[in-house]
């Protein structure tokens, strides 16, 4: 079977251990990246988190040493942080109802909606809410990086790092955010890492897949 685009890209990419400090990713593929992130699905619609764009080398510097000391964070030329809400509030609710009914109008049942969603989101623990927002970061976390892949830029998503750390560097505490995952961006340094010329290891389709029919 011959592959698609998407699937030869897919299959070009990996986790990048050794970007190119040398390159850099131009500001309209960056651009791109992020508008995927931008139009991600959420749960209801709620997009209940925020994305931090760093080129600042010494900020990435800052969070690189409380990141295992990896070194892709400061190789690569942008680093994405993925930052969730710390909880749902009334606010946050009805400013997505504000943000829906400017472009859609004034819709009953999407006001009811949206009520019947605080409802159930604001009795509940700000943990369980926090989690519930996080996973929907990881899934523009994947939209994220199907976009790089398409646009031949490397990535490594990655959870090795002190989320605290990284909230006091970023001052998200401040604005109800905690990081979630990060994913720097750049060009894989080809000679250099040990990872390329690996093949890449899946499980097959026969062990991952239960079909329904």
């Amino acid at each position: 079977m011959t592959n698609t685009p998407l699937q030869e890209r897919l299959n070009w990419r990996y986790a990048t251990k050794k970007m190119d400090p040398s390159k850099t990713v131009p500001e309209d593929k960056v651009a791109q990246i992020v508008e995927a992130v931008q139009l991600a699905p959420t749960s209801s619609g709620t997009q209940p988190f925020e994305l931090f764009v760093i080129s600042n080398p010494e900020v990435r510097a800052e969070i690189r040493k409380v990141a295992w000391d990896q070194t892709p964070i400061t190789d690569g030329s942008h680093l994405l942080v993925f930052a969730a809400w710390d909880n749902y509030s009334e606010a946050r609710i009805d400013a997505v109802v504000a943000d829906m009914t400017g472009a859609r109008g004034e819709i009953p049942k999407l006001n009811a909606y949206y009520e019947n969603l605080k409802q159930m989101y604001l009795p509940r623990d700000a943990d369980v809410n926090f989690d519930h927002a996080a996973r929907q970061a990881y899934i523009a976390l994947g939209f994220a990086m199907m976009a790089a892949a398409e646009l031949e830029v490397d990535c490594t998503p990655m959870e090795g790092f002190e989320p605290d750390k990284v909230d006091d560097i970023l001052g998200l505490k401040e604005r109800g955010l905690r990081s979630v995952v990060i994913l720097p961006l750049g060009y894989r340094e080809a000679g250099a890492d040990w990872l390329l010329p690996m093949k890449k290891v899946r499980k097959p389709l026969a062990e991952m897949v239960t079909r329904v029919d």
